[in-house]
């Protein structure tokens, strides 16, 4: 006779569901809700088997299924080990995951805690060996389907990038993302900031200095809002978002991929020739600091001597001699160093001799009148040239203003909503940091222009900051000549074919350096 009141054991059902990308998650039913309607339902008509569905839910949105990194997926393991459940359903073998590597350590998993693992539109029994072929072969479709699908998107975006197609990423200062074309648009506030922070690294020749002279005007990273509304980026440089927009191809109107580059659908606010200089720079800095490292000194003229037949930077070495330990200076070429002495016509020069002769060819503006004269109108045409760029700046930062005090007028109004008036008021809040920020920025910028148009060196002003060289230099440090070389002369070329230098002056470094006391005693040699 059979026992009609013997209970069926009860076995605890987790749902896990998952969806590759973020896309329609915001929709009051999505994906994961219709795979989990699936499984419930399943479960239900198991019910008389003593199945139950556990309330615990297990949702991965926007992640792959091609590896484990998922959130959801970590706890239910982390579940099953505790005991907490019998068997694990799912809407397709592939929602657990798509590599068949990790799908047999999840099942390994499985049978360590004697759980069962069912596939709702997919039936087989997983404790018997027929059952676990099927599971494979299923398996190894959906790895082939994952493989599949990213050569295709690895494939469309190679044909995008040839084309000069912007295929997504996060938003970059001076552009902004049309979101009907996906085309990159010009923000011409933005471009011209980033324009001024190129300028401004050829000015402080540094990142430190760099970042130091953006954090004074307030300025911050590119800011964005989501499609859903949320407010993203506006945070502070640092060196690596420095060195990465200095060194961004998208500026000069071209796009990469896998180091090659071509020209892309978007406009250029950048010009080639300061990107030119500022990458050249850059490498410049960089092997001065490989020398600082090895315990060498980067010399008086570091980053300004270059050698113009090879198109590089000249270092500074040294070498033995004979004698009483003498060590002899040089500056010698990149290009030489790194393919052989042979490549260059002239691949080294004795430093202390290159520097007493540039030192010579700046004192001898007290008495060369032709030199004089054009280094005053290049003077007076850089000081223009900067007036120029930071009027612009501010017309564009007025215009930006107006656009602003418009939003918070708008966003000044509550709505009524619970949900809609956290965003107004993040907005609100955003929008008034921001007006802040350029209020504070416009203040600098009329300061700047009112000493522009006060603080114009004249021929007397320059005659001084030669003198004052003439006064200092025997008094100086290395290290020291090494800073006011570089404050007032931005580069010299050494043409090796006939051993001549050309030394082009930085002006707006001889109108500071002649304002200094030349008898200042923090200057001179100790």
């Amino acid at each position: 006779m059979i026992d009609t009141n013997k209970r069926t054991k009860e076995i605890r059902c987790a749902i896990y569901t998952r969806k590759s990308t973020t896309e329609g998650l915001e929709q009051e039913f999505n994906s994961l809700d219709a795979q989990r309607e699936s499984c419930s339902s399943y479960i239900a008509s198991q019910r008389h088997e003593g199945w139950v569905e556990i309330d615990k839910l297990y949702d991965d949105g926007g992640f792959t299924g091609g590896n484990m990194e998922r959130p959801a997926l970590k706890q239910l393991l982390e579940d099953i080990k505790a005991g907490m459940i019998d068997c694990i359903v799912v809407y397709k073998v592939d929602r657990l995951s798509r590599s068949l590597m990790d799908f047999s350590r999840i099942m390994d998993t499985f049978d360590k805690s004697g759980v069962s693992f069912v596939s709702v539109t997919q039936q087989f029994n997983t404790t018997s060996s027929m059952g676990r072929l099927t599971l494979n072969i299923l398996l190894s479709f959906a790895q082939f389907e994952r493989e599949i699908i990213s050569e295709r998107t690895r494939d469309k975006m190679s044909a995008a990038r040839r084309k000069g197609k912007y295929i997504g990423g996060r938003p970059i200062l001076g552009y902004d993302i049309d979101r009907v074309t996906k085309k990159l648009i010009v923000n011409e506030l933005e471009a011209e900031r980033v324009r001024q922070i190129f300028d401004l690294y050829l000015e402080c020749e540094g990142l430190i200095g760099t970042l130091e002279a953006i954090e004074a005007r307030g300025w911050r990273a590119k800011s964005w809002v989501t499609k859903t509304d949320k407010q993203l980026g506006g945070g502070q440089f640092y060196k690596t978002t420095l060195h990465a927009l200095l060194t961004n191809p998208i500026y000069l109107g071209k796009v990469t991929y896998h180091d090659e580059m071509y020209e892309g659908e978007h406009q250029a606010i950048v010009d080639p020739a300061v990107f030119a200089a500022v990458k050249k720079k850059l490498s410049a800095n960089r092997v001065n600091l490989g020398d600082r490292i090895h315990g060498k000194s980067p010399g008086v003229l570091a980053g300004l001597l270059r050698c113009t037949a090879c198109n590089s930077m000249m270092t500074h070495s040294t070498s033995g001699g004979s004698g009483r330990g003498k060590r002899y200076r040089y500056y010698v070429c990149n290009k030489a160093t790194k393919r052989g002495h042979k490549t260059c016509p002239k691949p080294s020069l004795p430093a202390e001799e290159v520097e007493r002769f540039v030192v010579a060819q700046l004192q001898s503006l007290t008495i060369d009148e032709t030199l004089l004269n054009e280094t005053c109108h290049r003077v007076s045409r850089t000081i223009n040239d900067k007036g120029e760029t930071l009027q612009k700046e501010l017309s564009l930062l007025n215009e930006s203003l107006v656009n602003l005090e418009r939003a918070i007028e708008a966003f000044a109004i509550p709505t009524g909503d619970v949900a809609r008036e956290v965003k107004r008021l993040d907005s609100l809040a955003s929008l008034t940091e921001q007006q802040t920020r350029d209020l504070r920025r416009r203040n600098e910028l009329q300061d700047q222009l009112a000493k522009i148009q006060a603080g114009t060196p004249d021929r007397q002003t320059i005659l001084k900051a030669i003198k004052n060289l003439e006064e200092l230099w025997e008094h100086l440090t290395m290290g020291e000549r090494s800073r006011l070389m570089s404050q007032l002369v931005a580069s010299i070329d050494h043409d090796p074919t006939d051993s001549t230098l050309s030394i082009t002056l930085s002006p707006l470094g001889l109108k500071s350096f002649a304002t200094k006391n030349p008898n200042n005693e923090e200057t001179k040699k100790s």
